[in-house]
């Protein structure tokens, strides 16, 4: 940028400043600003458009053209060359703007006189505020270092929108955070609650974008950076020796708090009259807006590690750290752009609910939400910029909603459906202790699923016959390393004493896919739902399979003990693990320890390959359960992680229900015992279903129990077994509607 250009870049935003600091009114500082950069441009028209709502774009302030089109003309995202910019959020710069494709001619604005254009996006850390207009009659580019000065000014404008500067007389931060706001995401865990905001990371207001003294910024900047590199090199320290792929994460942190094109872009921003924090976070913002284009999982885990660099440099400069010394409220809902299972388990049961602007149903949050059974929302866009501590939240896990601030009809209607999910669950109490017998005589086996030792204590209360799944991933999730065998037999033996006796069944260890550790090389697989996973890791690493199953072994202290081997895919695959478990008993009798009373072995049945094995492989095997939630997706062919895709098929499809009746079938011949275990496996109609077509055990999270235990007692299975059948003969795609309109009649 020349010398002149960037004279004038910084009297441009030593103006806007001012406006900023006015005492007018928001429509009044909004007309100003339009009038000053179009003097400061040299061109006929500025106008700013801002968002009514997502997808919808507003004329909110003009120089130049008709003033009566401010808050007339609006226009949706894509449409016109407003509408491009705000989609793409990329910058359009065309001499000839009638003869772009798409352009839309606005009769109400006058615009038709002028033929040069640059629009620009208005945004702030990859989310689009709005649009920066300016135009011309000369037909023209704008240069490069035009460019650049509207760039830095729509980094303010964005600051001054987050800030409320528009908003009317006296509006501040908080005003553009006192309205309702409806979120709607994915549901990762069902269930409601009502509560206060309790923000995991407080975003880093910027109230000072526009800077007086450059040297003072530069001053800024650099000690901010220093101390950056200071920890970044702490860490890596401490992690001298340690673990090989979290240090080549940790130099890769390096190489950004050191990277000279970094500190450089920075320094131009300051230099056009920007603070060292609005520097900052410009140079974040194009991360941001970088990232969203990336599809390539190491380049954006790149861009991840610049943006969280972003983060801890803008703490240095404000002041603002993660303990802003704001208290936890009594009912904290968590809001996130996304969060770990270990600091997800610091937090523990206190949370109500969670809401993340990332994360999958399959992610380790996901994981240990539905461990803890505590309502979890992902894909909640813009939640972490639209909430502020304290804010009331209702959190609807049932149908991914999140109600922010909401009206009092909101809340009403919100707090009525918590009222009645309480009266439910009363209900159910009153039948913890009674069998989950059908009506014609029939006791379905009900299980829980637990994780983490905070489980267990449901095992009681929920009424569960047993834990039909333990997963033992978790207790590897948490740790920065692998843990020790004689950790997990500590862990082991305190899950099977507070079962009281009652039968718990350990998952060998889950991992790859969804579920990464941190201290395990990553492998870029192009479908890891399919890839290196579960038994596969175990038979590929034996000796981490080998030290799980002596941890149990010892954890049972002669004790019955049941193990289930997850993803077997194949009958050999069985054997081969099976075989690992002899080698442990081995080992533990050479050792001298005491073996476990008896051991029971199984297999999750996964994939559709395994309906498909030998009668030989039903006979040797002790047990399987149907994994419900990855046999879906596979017979499917309906990724669960995919939003699009994951409930477009139905459990009580005809096809679906029927494989899963030939693997009732088959399991009956051998005298195999058979369990569901899975989601579905906890919602009262599927899991109706899948008793009517034989299936005797069912193993959910403990809140679904009382549910599924009440509408099994209310139900003839031989009945509903007749329903499904004749749907069936039908030709029904699927019974859900049959079913439904049984239960209702007998209802």
């Amino acid at each position: 940028m020349s010398e002149e250009f960037e004279t004038d870049s910084r009297q441009m935003l030593g103006q806007l400043r001012e406006a900023m600091a006015s005492e007018s009114a928001g429509q009044a500082r909004l007309d100003q600003i339009t009038h000053l950069i179009a003097n400061s441009m040299r061109t006929e028209v500025c106008s700013i458009y801002l968002f009514r709502d997502d997808v919808t774009l507003e004329l909110c302030a003009t120089e130049g053209l008709n003033p009566e089109a401010v808050h007339q003309t609006r226009m949706k995202v894509g449409e016109g060359l407003v509408g491009r910019v705000a989609r793409k959020g990329h910058i359009v710069n065309t001499a000839d703007a009638p003869s772009e494709p798409g352009f839309r001619f606005m009769a109400e604005t006058g615009e038709e006189i002028f033929h040069s254009f640059l629009g620009l996006p208005i945004q702030r850390l990859g989310e689009n505020l709005g649009v920066l207009v300016v135009q011309s009659k000369r037909t023209r580019e704008f240069k490069p270092d035009e460019i650049i000065a509207l760039e830095v000014v729509a980094m303010v404008l964005a600051e001054m929108t987050e800030l409320g500067a528009f908003l009317g007389e006296g509006a501040a931060l908080s005003a553009r955070h006192q309205q309702p706001v409806l979120l709607r995401g994915g549901s990762a865990q069902e269930g409601a609650a009502e509560g206060h905001v309790w923000l995991h990371e407080p975003r880093v207001v910027i109230t000072n974008p526009i800077a007086d003294d450059p040297d003072v910024e530069f001053e800024r900047l650099n000690e901010a950076v220093e101390q950056l590199r200071i920890g970044v090199d702490a860490m890596l320290d401490g992690a001298a020796g340690g673990d090989k792929d979290q240090l080549q994460v940790l130099e890769a942190y390096r190489m950004f708090a050191n990277s000279k094109g970094w500190m450089r872009r920075m320094e131009q921003d300051i230099t056009r009259g920007l603070s060292a924090e609005a520097a900052v976070e410009k140079e974040q913002s194009t991360a941001r807006a970088r990232m969203e284009q990336v599809t390539d999982a190491y380049l954006r885990e790149r861009l991840h590690d610049l943006d969280d660099l972003s983060n801890r440099l803008l703490r240095f400069l404000t002041g603002q750290g993660v303990e802003t010394g704001a208290e936890m409220p009594a009912d904290p809902i968590l809001i996130a752009r996304n969060i770990g299972p270990a600091e997800l388990l610091d937090y523990g049961r206190k949370l109500r609910g969670i809401v993340l602007e990332e994360g999958s149903v399959g992610s380790h949050a996901a994981i240990v939400a539905r461990a803890l059974a505590i309502p979890l929302v992902i894909h909640a866009k813009r939640i972490t910029t639209e909430a502020l501590n304290g804010d009331h939240v209702m959190v609807d896990g049932d149908q991914g909603i999140v109600h922010l601030r909401p009206d009092d009809s909101v809340a009403t209607a919100f707090r009525d459906k918590i009222a009645m999910q309480a009266a439910a669950q009363e209900r159910y109490a009153s039948i913890r202790d009674k069998p989950a017998t059908t009506v014609d005589g029939h006791t379905i086996a009900l299980h829980m699923n637990a994780g983490l030792m905070a489980d267990l204590p449901s095992l009681d209360s929920s009424g569960a016959d047993g834990v039909g799944l333990f997963r033992t991933e978790l207790q590897f999730l948490v740790r920065n390393k692998m843990p020790r065998r004689s950790e997990l037999a500590v862990i082991y033996g305190n899950v099977l004493d507070a079962a009281h006796g009652k039968r718990v069944v350990f998952r060998t260890l889950d991992i790859g896919s969804d579920k990464v550790l941190a201290y395990m090389k990553p492998n870029d697989e192009p479908n890891p739902a399919m890839g290196w996973r579960a038994i596969r890791v175990g038979l590929d690493k034996p000796g981490v399979l080998r030290m799980q199953l002596q941890a149990l072994m010892r954890a049972a202290a002669g004790r019955p003990l049941t193990i289930m081997f997850p993803f077997i895919a194949q009958s050999e695959e069985y054997t081969d693990a099976k075989a690992e478990i002899d080698k442990a008993l081995t080992r533990e009798r050479a050792l001298g320890h005491i073996l476990p009373e008896n051991i029971e072995i199984g297999a999750m049945l996964e994939t559709p390959s395994l309906a498909f094995a030998p009668d030989k492989f039903f006979r040797n095997v002790d047990f399987l359960s149907i994994g419900g939630n990855d046999l879906k997706q596979f017979f499917f062919a309906a990724d669960r992680e995919n939003e699009r895709v994951r409930r477009r098929y139905d459990t009580l499809n005809v096809s679906f229900l029927s494989f899963i009746e030939r693997i009732v079938d088959r399991c009956a011949k051998t005298a195999t015992p058979l369990s569901f275990c899975g989601e579905d496996a906890g919602r009262p109609i599927e899991a109706a279903c899948f008793a009517a077509i034989g299936v005797r055990t069912l193993s959910m999270r403990p809140a679904s129990i009382g549910p599924v235990k009440s509408i099994l007692r209310r139900t003839n299975i031989g009945e509903l077994r007749a329903v499904i059948h004749a749907a069936r003969d039908r030709g029904d795609q699927s019974v859900r509607p049959a079913v439904m309109d049984y239960l209702r009649q007998k209802s």
